[in-house]
């Protein structure tokens, strides 16, 4: 089944790519949560326009991605969390998070899906978290959670 990627999907494509898979990973993973679209000769033109929201998106070239992760490394983000009085977080830190803090921060905009959090942050103090910046670029990114 030839299907045409509607948000990035590692180890297989980008936005706007055409990939061919097994008919049933298709038709009951990807189709419905929305990562893929059927490939017909009518879709055909909506790979440009995809391709075109993701060239804005996207770092232009590498020395761009360079200068990107200097900056998201010299920040230190704080980010407020609700805490009990044993500074454990009432839930976790999550991705929207964290790009809220790095915006609030003066950092540049992250997408969220570019952001890698190993273990899920359930705790106050430092925390990093990896972010992908590039294909060939990853920038790690200090966190400072501290109880609002």
């Amino acid at each position: 089944m030839k299907l045409i990627l509607t948000q990035e999907v590692s180890s297989l494509g980008a936005p706007g790519d055409v990939v061919e898979v097994k008919d049933g990973y298709g038709r009951n993973y990807f189709m419905p949560r929305g990562f893929a679209i059927r490939w017909t000769k009518g879709t055909e033109k909506q790979i440009d326009s995809i391709k075109k929201a993701r060239s804005v998106r996207d770092v232009r070239d590498l020395g761009h991605a360079d200068e990107i992760k200097s900056q998201l490394e010299a920040l230190t983000v704080r980010v407020p969390a609700q805490a009990g009085s044993t500074g454990r977080l009432f839930g976790a830190v999550t991705v929207a998070d964290i790009v809220a803090a790095v915006k609030a921060a003066g950092g540049p905009d992250i997408d969220k899906r570019r952001i890698q959090v190993d273990q899920p942050i359930k705790a106050i103090g430092p925390h990093e978290v990896q972010v992908k910046v590039h294909d060939e670029v990853q920038a790690r990114l200090s966190l400072d959670v501290f109880p609002s």
